[in-house]
């Protein structure tokens, strides 16, 4: 590897846009997501997402801290898998980006 090259990525911080989940993330993101719907907090949530973008990391790490409590009353492999996907550059922007969608899909079944 040439000095020109080691130095024209020495400052690379990734590629930007939305993460990309594993099928096992994306279904634990989709029970959540649908979870934040059902409840009416889209809006709250993707509040909240948005402006936590640089703790994004550290919220991953907090999910593993309490993955023990937490495995007692959901399932550890999918909090695993949530964790996984949100310390990842990008989860932030794909969360809220899945709320919106489920939310348009959720008022496109309502009855009127």
């Amino acid at each position: 590897m040439t000095m020109l090259h080691w130095l024209k990525h020495a400052f690379s911080v990734g590629s930007n846009g939305p993460a990309v989940p594993t099928g096992s993330q994306a279904k634990s993101i989709d029970l959540v997501c649908h979870e934040i719907v059902r409840r009416g907090m889209t809006l709250p949530a993707q509040m909240m997402l948005e402006s936590s973008v640089p703790l994004h990391y550290l919220a991953g790490q907090m999910l593993r801290f309490v993955e023990p409590f937490l495995g007692t009353l959901l399932d550890a492999v999918a909090i695993r898998d949530f964790a996984t996907f949100v310390e990842q550059k990008g989860a932030v922007e794909y969360l809220c980006y899945r709320l919106q969608e489920i939310q348009e899909a959720a008022q496109n079944d309502l009855p009127r």
